[in-house]
């Protein structure tokens, strides 16, 4: 399998990184500071493929797509809403995919997007932290996207994100958050399950909910 990475240098995108070439997947990593990929102790595998681009750039992700069987997105940004790298990349991701023709993409976006019951959002609801709201509606807009996309699409919506390794120990919820919530998941789990999910394909045109346990 080859897949491409966006935000492969971030906190996330390093796992997945790391983490596929270690199940013998063939890594496209994108990104706009991939030296520091270049320049770690991976830089050398002969699976991975280190792209400098900007993923608002049309042709520089769509030949970064062409010739992958998936894509994964862990696009970061600003926490204040004013950075649309989220929401406007996300948009350009999916349209650079229709033109490679690639249907597949695990995206990373937030817990705020899951369901608090079957007609509001997390994001929706009055007790929703006021501070997470800018961020929050990228991910929305960001969902959005994907819903009217004609990808194969799966939205991992994570609460919290510690800077801690995977060690498998996560559960997972449909649409809604899971039972027990930790609200808070190791950036390592969250590759795994990206990269498990791209293989099992269980939760195709769907949001998940992720915790570790």
């Amino acid at each position: 399998m080859t897949i491409t990475v966006f935000g492969a240098t971030g906190l996330v995108g390093k796992h997945v990184v790391t983490l596929a070439l270690g199940n013998n997947i063939t890594v496209k990593a994108f990104g706009r500071n991939v030296d520091s990929l270049i320049d770690s102790d991976i830089k050398s595998h002969h699976q991975l493929q280190a792209i400098k681009g900007y993923v608002f750039d049309e042709t520089e992700v769509l030949n970064a797509i062409k010739g992958s069987d998936a894509v994964i997105s862990v696009l970061g940004g600003s926490f204040d809403g004013m950075d649309k790298t989220r929401s406007l990349g996300i948009k350009n991701i999916i349209q650079q995919m229709q033109k490679a023709n690639v249907k597949r993409i695990v995206a990373l976006g937030g817990m705020g997007i899951l369901n608090a019951t079957a007609n509001t959002l997390i994001i929706d609801s009055t007790d929703y932290p006021e501070i997470y709201l800018p961020v929050g509606k990228e991910h929305l807009e960001a969902y959005h996207y994907l819903q009217a996309s004609q990808s194969d699409w799966t939205f991992v919506c994570a609460p919290d994100i510690t800077a801690a390794d995977a060690d498998g120990k996560y559960i997972t919820a449909t649409d809604y958050p899971p039972t027990p919530n930790q609200y808070k998941i190791n950036a390592g789990n969250i590759a795994m399950f990206m990269l498990n999910e791209l293989e099992k394909n269980e939760y195709i045109h769907h949001r998940v909910g992720i915790s570790n346990s």
